[in-house]
């Protein structure tokens, strides 16, 4: 037996699960995602990566610019859906659209909730300093990835990972997840375990203002901000040049052994002064530039030690 369903996605994380349902079976009627919008240096009009993969698969493709519009709830109620399955998709669904589909709707949270429920559960848990994190499936419900859980995967945070790599397994296991969450709904063993509120963390949206690295905290902190940042949006801080002041992104750094006044650099090859200990800069990215390694950097961009960085 197949699902009659419609997937709801956005980016990459969302398109890998869309692959994984399709080569299930499973019949996806309409595949809904956000409208193209124009990207680049360009600004070229680009089709999101699900609504690329939906076309390559032979499916209907919709991009409404908001699901409360009663035409394009009155129509997705017509499709006489089992369920609808949802991964980042970046639209709120009201009442009407979870409830249409016979089975609900389904989403795919990159979090073991009620910890990060909210926009940006992989940077905040790395910038937090989490050992662990996770995938589920909820069933959803009207708060903010409140629903139930149905099924879940545990996965480490290693020492060495960015938002970027963390994603990247997140998005695989996650993935991989949905076949079986489908193939147990169809049997109905799928078993829901309500949420508690306890412990309940939110993983608000990065903003721009606490991307800017702040040298007066601890080593640790300012570690994990860099990696929970890396690759996007990029903790960075202003070095000091003959023409004013130049943005600089860091990647990748590292905790070290030092001491001085926060922001200070302590030697010539990237080890700068936090508020306890230091962190020796390993990957940088200066504006309109690649990321770059730190001896590469380093050729180009003398940084003797003194330089207080900002």
């Amino acid at each position: 037996m197949t699902l009659r369903l419609a997937f709801m996605g956005t980016p990459d994380f969302a398109a890998a699960s869309l692959a994984e349902i399709a080569a299930a079976g499973h019949d996806i009627v309409r595949v809904y995602t956000q409208p193209p919008r124009r990207r680049g240096r360009g600004k070229e009009e680009r089709k999101t990566p699900v609504h690329e993969l939906a076309e390559t698969l032979g499916l209907e493709v919709h991009t409404p610019d908001s699901f409360r519009d009663p035409e394009v709830l009155a129509d997705f109620a017509g499709l006489d859906l089992d369920l609808a399955a949802v991964v980042a998709y970046g639209q709120i669904l009201p009442k009407a659209a979870l409830e249409a589909p016979h089975l609900g709707c389904l989403n795919l949270h990159a979090s073991l909730l009620p910890r990060w429920r909210g926009a940006a559960p992989i940077q905040r848990a790395i910038m937090a300093g989490d050992e662990k994190t996770g995938v589920q499936i909820m069933q959803m419900a009207e708060g903010l990835d409140t629903g139930p859980i149905l099924l879940s995967e545990t996965v480490r945070i290693f020492p060495f990972d960015t938002a970027g790599s963390l994603h990247d397994r997140l998005m695989a296991t996650g993935a991989q997840m949905w076949p079986r969450a489908l193939a147990a709904l169809e049997r109905g063993s799928l078993e829901a375990v309500a949420q508690s509120d306890d412990g309940a963390t939110y993983a608000k949206k990065i903003s721009n203002d606490e991307a800017r690295i702040d040298w007066s905290r601890q080593a640790t902190d300012v570690a994990n901000q860099i990696r929970g940042l890396s690759p996007f949006p990029g903790a960075w801080f202003e070095l000091p040049t003959s023409k004013g002041r130049s943005r600089v992104k860091v990647h990748l750094a590292k905790v070290e052994e030092g001491e001085g006044a926060p922001g200070t650099a302590l030697d010539d090859e990237l080890l700068v002064a936090c508020g306890d200990e230091a962190v020796r800069l390993t990957r940088l990215q200066r504006e309109g530039k690649s990321a770059m390694e730190a001896d590469e950097f380093l050729r180009g961009n003398a940084l003797p030690a003194g330089t207080v960085l900002d």
